[in-house]
């Protein structure tokens, strides 16, 4: 196992480094000029080169990414060219709000996805599972944030239940969470579906069956624990996406995240900002997913992870 951990962590290098080419050099695609958008529209050619000249703009983009790989490598992601702050700082608390996001958004959907995917494995062909998976592909086929915006309409507007928008508070919570967490509901009802019908149908289950074992004990000691490898993978999957991908629910609800702010950085042609935060993001991704590779050996302990 600890082999296991190692060899994993030492393969995340190169992907991060990757990752920190691949950004760099696709900001610096992006047409405009940070100088310009700092200075003003208003400045004159001379005020944008002392510009460019402060910020290291002129320097060839080797130069700027050796000096963004060095300062990376010992903590420092720069400064903010919007605020001149440090974008550490900057990302750390808009970061954990996204990773709350995402982290409620994922508990609601592994809940629901895990309850609706065995009641239809178990119910295979009746009502309850057509039921189930027809309401698991609207889920699948409903936007974020046209579901976001039903949901204020109804709960905020018209019964004023809760918040419209805002973070930190359980009120506030509640929206953003189901928001996001809907299709993922349905992404792993559908997996925890199609995996328990796969392990029902072998023949250890029968004969769990055969000997008078009771329903409940097969169905969530012997098939759903065997049945959770793929779905655990697409949890962690999920996870991942819902944490990059939660700009849209952000900016509905009004909530000061990562997402909506690395949008907002792009516009500003922010590239200390928005390299440091898709780092951050990738790193967080390769963790959970080290973490969903150690959880297979939980699951089933024929797996060597060696």
């Amino acid at each position: 196992m600890f082999q296991f951990i190692i060899r994993r962590i030492l393969q995340t290098v190169p992907v991060l480094f990757g990752v920190t080419i691949l950004v760099f050099f696709m900001m610096h695609l992006i047409p405009g000029d940070p100088a310009q958008v700092i200075a003003g529209e208003a400045a004159n050619e001379e005020q944008v080169e002392q510009m460019r000249e402060r910020l290291g703009l002129n320097d060839p983009l080797y130069v700027q990414y050796g000096t963004y790989l060095m300062n990376a490598l010992q903590g420092d992601l720069g400064d903010s060219i919007r605020s001149g702050r440090e974008v550490t700082a900057e990302v750390s608390s808009r970061f954990l709000v996204t990773f709350e996001l995402a982290f409620y958004s994922t508990l609601l959907s592994i809940f629901i996805g895990l309850i609706a995917g065995i009641i239809s494995a178990v119910r295979q062909y009746t009502f309850s599972d057509v039921g189930i998976m027809i309401v698991a592909l609207f889920g699948l086929s409903m936007p974020n944030f046209w579901l976001g915006l039903m949901l204020m309409q109804y709960f905020s507007l018209n019964l004023g239940w809760l918040p419209v928008s805002g973070w930190g508070t359980p009120d506030r919570i509640i929206l953003p969470v189901i928001a996001l967490g809907t299709a993922g509901a349905a992404i792993i009802a559908r997996m925890t579906r199609s995996s328990m019908l796969e392990v029902i149908n072998q023949d250890y289950i029968r004969t769990a069956r055969a000997k008078g074992v009771k329903e409940k004990y097969v169905i969530y000691k012997h098939a759903l624990k065997n049945a959770m490898i793929p779905v655990v993978t697409v949890i962690g999957l999920e996870f991942g996406t819902l944490l990059g991908g939660a700009v849209l629910t952000e900016t509905v609800f009004s909530i000061n995240g990562l997402g909506r702010y690395i949008v907002e950085s792009i516009g500003a042609r922010d590239f200390p900002v928005v390299q440091g935060s898709v780092l951050v993001i990738s790193l967080v991704f390769v963790i959970v997913n080290l973490l969903v590779d150690i959880s297979y050996r939980f699951l089933n302990k024929r797996i060597d992870l060696n």
